[in-house]
């Protein structure tokens, strides 16, 4: 099977007009504007490949997603290190926050790409159309998604991109208008693809079921949630992987248990003027061991690094601990391995997602580490699938066989628990099993326990990130800001 490269093409071409007389008008433009640039499938394919591009720059979303958590603390090599995760951490940012600007403008930027390609769907037909129409409206609901769970409601368009200007024309929507375009545009795309890709790290009908099943969990859609999860349960061709110990090894990537996938490379270099330009990702590099040196791993900006509170939280025998969560001193006395300490430093690193050695190290080697980011386990859908049978009242004896199947893979017993009982062990389930994941913050808010969970999280503001101020002010103040900010 061939694997698709993604990385960034230019498909918005402007014309641009310069001269010093009359004849400028004259000039033919260089390149096709962007209202004739579709015109065989092949310019269609290109520009689908440049809509998954900003899927690279989810590693931020992924990294924010657990130091705004309890599971990890900031690091980093200073209290004044990249101010905006110390105060994401602390639970003190603001609306100036650079981080939350990035999250705002990079996943707009993937918006903007699969609605130039939605703006134009009816121009020309061709045999695989309707794959290419359910790969975009899968990406456009993967961003809106993390939108909506970063912001809440926030300015919507559909089939039409956004050009500068329109910003004083579109109000911020609400997010169930949002959610009920994504669930749209997830059907389309299950209903359209295959179990199967043709190249690896393309959308697949699994993809698009497990994500349509997590809108409709964080909605509390229990039996739509239930429905389409189990659909896929019982008809994709996912599974557990037997070996967990080499989940996030380089060499395993694009397994069994992966449902999506996001693919990064390290075969071009990057640099800190633009961190979304990098293939490669670039939590990787910041989640890694300060000065290290020793086997198997290599330096990093020691950032992201867990608590002991989420290290206690494995039961004993936990096959899942020394995967996920590296323990530097007990590492570094088995192997003779040399570290320095960061800021917060506790002693562990998310072993998930610290770079291996063995890639080509291309500059700047911290940038660009080819360790892909497993967006949705088939751990997380069998999790998932639990919750939205127990939480809905629908099936607590399923709900139990699908923990159970992880809890089993990871070496621990049954759990014969029900009703609100079950509820808490799925709870505790998705924490150690997706630790180092992101997904921990968003868990603990859609599920109301942020507060208790949170150090500095206030009920009522916390559950939501502000709109940047800039983009408030670039559309002209008409947009409200969050509550508490």
């Amino acid at each position: 099977m061939k694997q698709i490269k993604i990385k960034s093409i230019v498909v918005l071409a402007l014309i641009l007009f310069s001269s010093c007389g009359d004849d400028f008008i004259d000039v033919d433009p260089q390149n096709a504007s962007s209202d004739t640039f579709f015109n065989t499938e092949d310019d269609y394919q290109s520009a689908l490949i440049a809509a998954y591009d900003p899927l690279h720059s989810t590693y931020l979303n992924v990294m924010l997603g657990e130091i705004a958590s309890d599971n990890t603390l900031a690091g980093g090599e200073s209290a004044t290190d990249v101010p905006g995760i110390q105060e994401i951490d602390d639970m003190i940012h603001t609306p100036t926050n650079q981080q939350l600007r990035d999250i705002w403008s990079w996943m707009y930027g993937g918006i903007n790409r699969t609605n130039f390609i939605m703006e134009f769907q009816d121009k020309i037909d061709f045999p695989n159309k309707n794959s290419v129409l359910a790969q975009t409206r899968f990406l456009r609901a993967y961003y809106y998604f993390e939108l909506v769970k970063w912001f809440g409601d926030v300015p919507f368009a559909v089939d039409v991109r956004i050009n500068f200007g329109d910003q004083f024309g579109i109000e911020r929507t609400p997010k169930t208008e949002i959610y009920a375009q994504m669930e749209a545009d997830l059907i389309f795309a299950a209903d359209n693809l295959t179990y199967t890709a043709s190249e690896t790290g393309r959308v697949t009908k699994g993809a698009a079921q497990a994500l349509l099943g997590k809108v409709y969990l964080y909605q509390d859609k229990f039996a739509e949630a239930a429905t389409v999860l189990g659909d896929l349960i019982a008809s994709g061709p996912y599974d557990l992987l037997a070996d967990y110990s080499t989940m996030f090894e380089n060499d395993n990537e694009n397994n069994i248990e992966s449902v999506f996938e996001v693919q990064y490379s390290d075969a071009e270099g990057a640099g800190f003027g633009c961190l979304q330009c990098s293939e490669g990702n670039v939590a990787v590099g910041f989640n890694g061991i300060r000065n290290y040196n020793g086997p198997v791993f290599e330096s990093g900006f020691s950032f992201n690094v867990p608590v002991q509170e989420v290290v206690d939280a494995f039961e004993d025998g936990d096959l899942r601990k020394d995967v996920a969560i590296l323990d530097i001193d007990a590492w570094a006395a088995d192997t003779g391995a040399t570290f320095a300490t960061g800021f917060e430093h506790t002693g562990y690193f998310n072993r998930k997602y610290i770079s291996r050695q063995g890639d080509l190290n291309t500059g700047d080697a911290n940038l660009t580490n080819p360790n892909n980011y497993r967006a949705i386990r088939f751990a997380d859908v069998l999790l998932m699938a639990a919750e939205a049978l127990n939480r809905g009242g629908i099936n607590d004896m399923q709900a139990q066989q699908h923990l159970n199947r992880v809890r089993n893979r990871a070496g621990l017993a049954d759990v014969g628990f029900t009703g609100t009982n079950l509820t808490d062990a799925i709870y505790n389930e998705r924490r150690v099993e997706l630790v180092g994941e992101g997904h921990r913050f968003f868990d603990l808010v859609r599920t109301g326990r942020a507060a208790m969970e949170i150090d500095g999280f206030q009920a009522g503001k916390h559950e939501l990130f502000p709109i940047p101020l800039i983009e408030i002010q670039l559309a002209g103040d008409t947009w409200d800001q969050n509550p508490g900010y």
